[in-house]
Parts: C-alpha cells; structure tokens; sequence
C-alpha cells in the first residue's frame, strides 16, 4: 500500500481522489493548501495536486517538492485546454498531467505508473550507492527510508552532517553513503575515532606535526582527508581545548600542524558520529556551542532495530549471505521459524549485535537448516533497571600496597590509593551485576564505554565479568 499526498483547495474533488486512491488499496493524505502539503511529505510515495491554488500554485508546489525530493512523482491537475500549463509542468520536472474533467481509469492509470516510476528510482538509487560502499544497502522500513531519503538529499550538498544513533545502529556505513553520493566521491574517505586517542597525540594525529621527540612529521587526518570527507567517531568525546582547534580548521579551512610555524590551507568535508545528543552536551558545557553549529549543518538520526523491525528478515538474509560466502558455507540457511525468533528478540546492541549472533550461528552450524533451537536469546541485561544504590555494597577499604610494606603494616596508605580500591570494586560489581555487559555498565556508572575500557586496562579487569585477568 502505498501512501498519495492529495492536494486541492475545494473539498470535493480532493474527497473524489481519497475514494478513488482508496479503491485502488493505497491511502490518501489530504492537504487544501501547497503550504500544508509541505509539511506532510515525509513518508508519501506521489503527489496529486490541483493547478489553480491560492497563495502558491501547482507548478510553484512542484519546485519545491523537487527541492525536497527528486524522485518524488507529482501528478498535476489542470483545468481543461491548459496545454501550454501541462507542457511547463512537465519541463520542470512532473511525471504527469491529466486535464479536468478526468476520467478515473486515466487517473487510476496515471498513480499506477507514477508508483512504478518511484519504486524504479529508489531502486536505482540504493545500486548506484551499493556499488559505491560495497555492501548492500537494507531498509525499507518508514524509519529506514526517511534516513535514506535524507542522505540522498544531503549527500550532493557540500555541507557538514552530524550523524547520530545508538551504539551499534551504522552510523559509519550512513557517513559512507553520504560519501558515496556527494561530489567528493573520488577522493579519500578518512575516519578518525575520538575516543582512541586523547591529548596532544590525538591532536598530532588530527592536524599532524612532530611531537617532541619524534623523528618525523606525520601526516594528519584533516591533510589526508583533503579534497574529501573526515569521519570525526563519537566526536562528543573530544576534550575541549581540541574542540577549539578543530573549529578554527572548520572555520577558516586551515590547519597548523604542531611544531609548524606556518598554515595550510585544506578542503574538507567533515561528517561527525555521536551516540548522544550534541545540544544537550551543548547545555551540560561539555561540548562547544559554536563547533556544534559548525558541524551540524543537517543531523541525521539513525533508528535503533526496534524501531524498524520490518528490515529484520531482510537483515538476517543479508548477514547469512555474508558470513555463507566468508566460512564457505553455502549449503547452510536459516530456517522461517529461526527467522521469526531472531526478529523478535531483543538487540540492545543494534546491528552490531544482530550480525554477531548470525556468523556465529552461521560458523557452527552443519549443512542444511538453522532451527531456532540454535539460538539462545541473551538475557536483556540493557533493559533491566539499574540496581539501587544500597544494592551495591561499597567495597572495604583494603590497603592495596604490597604485603609486608611499610604502608600495609602501618594502614597509612595514600587517599588515592583507596580512590582507586573503591573504583575498581565498583566497576567489578557493576559489570557482575550486568552479566559483563560494558555499555550497560559504563551507562550505569556514568562514563563512556571507552573510559570503561581505560579503566578496565589500568586495573587489570576482564571484560566480561570484572574479576582479575591475573
């Protein structure tokens, strides 16, 4: 079914194409002014509108909606004998006209087609950018298509994207697209993550230079990704004295590497990734207002997988697909009955999540079908409410200096040492009370994964269960 933006300032004959979009088992979303039909065509599939409007016409409604989304097919309604209206119609870009008064199989003939045209050019659209990016491209949901439409719409525009989405949902394979269809297609897409690197190496690695002591200059991202796109990952975790650089470069198109003297001048487009809202960072005085505004020329937001269901089945198969050709395991399928369990699991981890479970249900299965026996759903430790605060013991304050010191026999040990003993006993029984879930428990302790993952390093904690890796 799909859905038909009706547009026409007299209520009868806007009524008479409700019925008949109606009997042709599509619905109609009504609008009595171009004004109002601008505001409603997210999600419609074609436009009918009448000529003859007060305030903004027919062919002024076409411009615009040809601004908003060129594959959009317009029909426009003209009144009887204006051949030389219809032929101005169809050069800026209407897939039709049909003359009042109209006869409805010429109508109903007019939407089949227009339809028709619009499936094609989707089509096309997702090839073109498929072969671009190498991997195909899976959304037909509502969700998934306003992401699409937008990044076709964006893409051709030399301006800066945030793209923003929980943890796991593509928020690089959209920043792909986005280069895929601009401009700057032929030159290199480069991608730097935020949280990686801190300080003055993360600045040498963005802008370039030579840190004391080091031998050579290296080159930075922003000269690497000249000409082309930078893909800034989690670029809320950028510290701020950095955020102040990078909008100079931003700014002014420069950069000046460390231990230079001079500027150089760079063309780059940057799309900038995030799990969190930018303008409430903004508010929190955790991010820069002014570099916000920079980079978020348009903000695209990226559903999680509960909220476009409908791709699953088709996300499964992409995935199986995948993961057949790379075990050579052509002869195993995933049955309907595993497919129907898979889609209505739980995936707090998004996409990340979906394509682990399949290559491993993939890995180990044996030719033939994948039953859902195969597959245990894991407990929803993301859903599950954070445990109260007395639930969480804090840990005793054990001297940590090695046995037998002057420190332990005495228990004057330093205020950070026992800092530390308190944190590490935290984070152990955060992660133990999340089944080893990190974005569970960093959420709950109040960081982000990567300053989890620090500390998990400096305290030589597992991962998966935060007893000691020793």
């Amino acid at each position: 079914m799909a859905r038909v933006l009706v547009v026409d300032d007299e209520s009868a004959p806007a009524y008479a194409l409700q019925s008949l979009l109606e009997m042709l088992g599509h619905a109609a979303v009504v609008a009595t002014s171009a004004a109002e039909a601008l505001q409603k065509l997210d999600g419609v599939d074609a436009v009918i509108t009448d000529f003859a409007m007060p305030g903004m016409d027919g062919l002024q409604l076409l411009e615009k909606i040809r601004e908003h989304d060129e594959t959009l097919p317009v029909i426009l309604v003209t009144a009887h004998g204006s051949e030389r209206i219809a032929v101005r119609a169809m050069k800026r870009g209407a897939y039709e006209y049909v003359s009042k008064p109209y006869d409805l199989d010429e109508m109903s003939l007019a939407v089949t087609r227009a339809l028709e045209a619009r499936t094609l050019r989707l089509r096309n659209r997702v090839l073109t950018a498929e072969r671009a990016v190498g991997q195909p491209v899976v959304g037909d949901s509502p969700a998934m298509r306003r992401v699409l439409d937008a990044v076709a719409r964006v893409a051709p525009k030399d301006m800066n994207v945030v793209v923003r989405g929980e943890r796991g949902t593509g928020k690089r394979f959209i920043a792909s697209l986005i280069h895929a269809q601009s401009a700057r297609a032929a030159a290199p897409f480069v991608r730097f993550n935020c949280a990686a690197i801190a300080g003055q190496l993360a600045e040498a690695e963005l802008f370039g230079g030579a840190l004391p002591g080091a031998t050579h200059a290296r080159t930075g991202y922003f000269a690497q990704a000249d000409h082309g796109v930078l893909l800034l990952e989690e670029v809320d975790e950028l510290p701020l004295p950095l955020q102040g650089e990078l909008l100079r470069a931003l700014q002014e198109g420069e950069i000046q590497p460390i231990g230079a003297t001079h500027v150089e001048k760079v063309d780059v487009r940057v799309v900038a990734s995030t799990s969190r809202d930018l303008s409430a960072e903004v508010r929190e005085g955790r991010f820069r207002s002014d570099l916000y505004y920079r980079l978020a020329d348009v903000e695209i937001l990226v559903p999680p997988l509960r909220e476009r269901r409908e791709d699953l089945p088709a996300l499964l198969e992409a995935f199986a697909r995948r993961y057949r050709e790379r075990f050579d395991a052509e002869d195993v399928r995933l049955s309907p009955a595993l497919v129907r369990a898979l889609s209505a699991a739980e995936w707090p981890g998004n996409l990340r999540e979906l394509e682990k479970t399949v290559s491993q249900l993939v890995a180990l299965a044996l030719p033939g079908e994948i039953g859902p026996e195969a597959f245990v759903a894991p407990a929803p430790a993301e859903l599950a409410p954070a445990p109260a605060a007395a639930e969480i013991a804090a840990p005793a304050l054990v001297p940590p200096a090695e046995a037998g010191s002057a420190e332990a026999a005495t228990g004057h040990v330093p205020l950070w040492q026992h800092l530390e003993t308190v944190e590490r006993g935290l984070i152990s029984q955060m992660l133990s009370s999340t089944g080893g879930n990190q974005s569970a428990a960093a959420r709950r302790l109040g960081l982000s994964r990567s300053a989890l993952i620090k500390r998990l390093k400096k305290y030589g904690l597992s991962p998966s269960n935060g007893e000691s890796g020793a």
